[in-house]
């Protein structure tokens, strides 16, 4: 069974709520990546989402997208990244890591290729986000092939029928967009967001995740009450961005999320 599967199982028997942290693989220096992947577990991460730099990260809000121009100038390329997990499952064997980036980089290399080096390296799933689902079937099937999960997007504007067949398609949990913007924006509506992620997770097989905008322990809390977990990025980002030392920065910043969502009802 991929980690990520294993992990969901055991918070759900557990009534306890996914808090997902993501970081940009090279920020905020090269030699920091791993010690702060296990700072992030050691503070309660259940999932890390490795952010692979790329220079042009549509998605993504200000924050990120100077943190990526950062480990580029750095030489992170998808190598680095991956060499990365390989270095931090020397240490920890159970803690699931996505990668999260754009498609050019894994086009690059091809479905087939990546697909084996990311399984290779320990890696239990990617989210692409610039890659449609209905032009995903080559990743998909090399993905399978090698026990990997393709992590897909729902957002506020999804149809009802696309929705359907991303539920339909998604494998390990589903990111749910909190709102129609780019990473980093402060403008969560926990209250509103709620609402469409209980009806997400009513079509979904898979657990739902909510991320964009929780910046706080608060947000996390709020936001977990209509989600299976929250993921929490550019604020992490921005954390670790001037610190002096980056692991204690991350478990600093992690440790009250992972209180709040502990301590919060489950939904």
């Amino acid at each position: 069974m991929n980690r990520i599967d294993r992990r969901f199982q055991a918070l759900r028997a557990g009534g306890r709520k996914a808090l997902i942290p993501f970081v940009t693989a090279g920020d905020p220096s090269l030699e920091a990546t791993v010690p702060v992947m296990h700072a992030l577990a050691e503070a309660g991460a259940d999932v890390i989402e490795l952010g692979v730099p790329f220079s042009d990260p549509m998605a993504d809000g200000p924050t990120i997208q100077r943190s990526s121009e950062r480990a580029l100038a750095r030489g992170a390329g998808l190598g680095y990244v991956l060499d990365c997990v390989r270095a931090f499952r020397a240490r920890d064997a159970d803690t699931p890591v996505v990668l999260m980036g754009y498609l050019n980089p894994v086009e690059i290399r091809g479905a087939a290729r990546f697909a084996a080096e990311a399984a290779a390296a320990g890696v239990d799933g990617a989210l692409l986000v610039d890659l449609p689902p209905e032009e995903a079937a080559e990743f998909r099937e090399a993905f399978a092939a090698h026990g990997l999960h393709l992590i897909l997007l729902a957002s506020p504007t999804t149809t009802d029928a696309r929705l359907d067949a991303l539920c339909a398609q998604a494998g390990g949990y589903l990111y749910y967009v909190s709102f129609a913007g780019v990473t980093g924006a402060d403008r969560l509506d926990a209250e509103a967001a709620g609402e469409r992620l209980r009806q997400v997770r009513a079509r979904a097989g898979v657990p739902v995740v909510a991320g964009f905008g929780i910046r706080d322990a608060a947000g996390a809390a709020a936001m977990a009450q209509a989600a299976d977990g929250v993921v929490v990025g550019s604020a992490l980002v921005a954390a670790l961005a001037g610190a002096a030392d980056a692991p204690a920065a991350a478990r600093a910043f992690l440790a009250p999320l992972r209180a709040a969502l502990d301590g919060g009802a489950v939904g």
